[in-house]
């Protein structure tokens, strides 16, 4: 029902705005009254946004463990999450590009937007990644800083022993749960939020709004089956010898459950059948890989996001310099590792990438009206790219380590979600 009520928010939200900009007075200042409702639904998103991230990436990353008893399995299984996620961002980006040529030259209002910040140098950009004090990067909203700061700190806490790494984590996922439940209440608010952004803009930019929108679902949808095509299948037959109809055909349950759920958490007991059952990924393989993909791999919600930064760019008039694009990469590569299990997350944890390019982050609850078409499709990606690893790791280091696979299944986060 929530998604149901987003998106009605969104249409009236657009009617009204189609309305005023079709000449009538009063749906003018009906538009433009309501965009307080907007700024506060905004200011709840940003709220959030930090905290919620930081919680997320360091249960994630600390469930891991010391990354030394991983092995080989764990490690290869890592390596091929971290190797396609970025081919993905880059074919989301590129796609978008492409579509934007058949998408009306519109602007968002030019009190929305804002500059791009002044960009640094690359050492510069590399050497700011690690924050002198992560409270002032926190004050001051510096997100991919304090990213990577979780992140290292995650990682030093899974190699302490298991009572204090046990109580660090268990604060992490209290904190996630808490946090998960707040972002509940805010979205239970977004369809009259979404109204107060939606309207105000679709008066200034009229029937553009909508054509640009239909374009960047286009182009999602687009950019997913060729990442599928370019990526996945071909691995999937000349790594581990699966062809693409067997592949398909096997898998069409667990993929079906997570189309229709936009959940690959709801498809994780018919995933685990269908992964050893259908394509002959022993035990070992599946019970680590399965469970640690649905929990931190989402290459299709990276090439989501990738367009999405592109698209919001476009909409807003900000300039994406080449050199900013490598920072917009590294943003949404970490973010999409520990995407949080809340509703249209692919959405809420742009912010990283979007404050990276000085992109506003208003532009979040439009694509938050029309989401469910794109997350059903991306989830759909995120299944068989756990799967596609299953796989290849299977292929490539087989059952060898089993010791090590029950650990990392054990430790993987509990909480999965496309």
């Amino acid at each position: 029902m929530l998604h149901i009520s987003i998106a009605a928010g969104l249409v009236l939200g657009l009617i009204t705005g189609l309305l005023a900009a079709a000449g009538s007075d009063l749906f003018m200042v009906i538009a433009l009254g309501s965009a307080p409702l907007g700024t506060a639904f905004m200011n709840a998103i940003r709220m959030v946004v930090i905290p919620l991230v930081m919680a997320v990436i360091f249960s994630g990353v600390a469930n891991l463990g010391d990354l030394r008893r991983l092995g080989r399995l764990g490690g290869t299984t890592l390596g091929f999450f971290w190797a396609t996620i970025p081919p993905a961002i880059v074919i989301g980006m590129g796609t978008m590009f492409v579509g934007l040529r058949f998408a009306p030259d519109v602007s968002a209002p030019a009190a929305a937007a804002r500059e791009a910040p002044v960009l640094p140098s690359l050492v510069d950009f590399l050497v700011d990644l690690i924050p002198s004090n992560p409270f002032a990067a926190a004050s001051a909203g510096a997100l991919l800083p304090l990213i990577v700061f979780t992140a290292l700190f995650a990682a030093a806490a899974g190699s302490l022993e298991e009572e204090p790494r046990q109580r660090l984590i268990g604060f992490a996922e209290a904190a996630s749960e808490a946090l998960i439940k707040l972002v509940w209440w805010i979205l239970w608010t977004a369809p009259i939020g979404i109204f107060g952004l939606a309207a105000p803009v679709t008066a200034q930019l009229g029937w553009g709004l909508i054509q640009s929108l239909a374009v960047f679902v286009v182009s999602v949808v687009l950019a997913l089956g060729i990442y599928v095509g370019v990526v996945y299948l071909p691995i999937l037959k000349f790594v581990g010898g699966v062809g693409p109809m067997k592949f398909l055909g096997g898998t069409f349950g667990a993929t079906s459950v997570a189309f229709s759920t936009t959940s690959t958490a709801a498809a994780l007991p018919v995933t685990l059948d269908e992964v050893h059952r259908n394509l002959g990924v022993s035990e070992t393989v599946t019970d680590l890989v399965v469970p640690l993909g649905a929990s931190m791999y989402r290459a299709g919600s990276a090439l989501f996001q990738g367009a999405a930064i592109i698209f919001l760019a476009h909409l807003y008039d900000t300039p994406i310099p080449a050199a900013a694009l490598g920072g917009a990469v590294l943003a949404t590569f970490l973010v999409s590792l520990t995407v949080a299990p809340v509703p249209s997350s692919g959405v809420v944890t742009l912010a990283p990438a979007l404050d990276t390019l000085g992109v506003p982050l208003a532009g979040l609850s439009i694509l938050l009206g029309i989401d469910r078409i794109p997350d059903m499709f991306r989830t759909s990606v995120n299944l068989m790219g756990q799967m596609t690893t299953a796989v290849v790791v299977d292929t490539w280091v087989g059952g060898e380590d089993p010791g090590t696979a029950v650990d990392a299944s054990r430790d993987a986060p509990g909480q999965p979600q496309a």
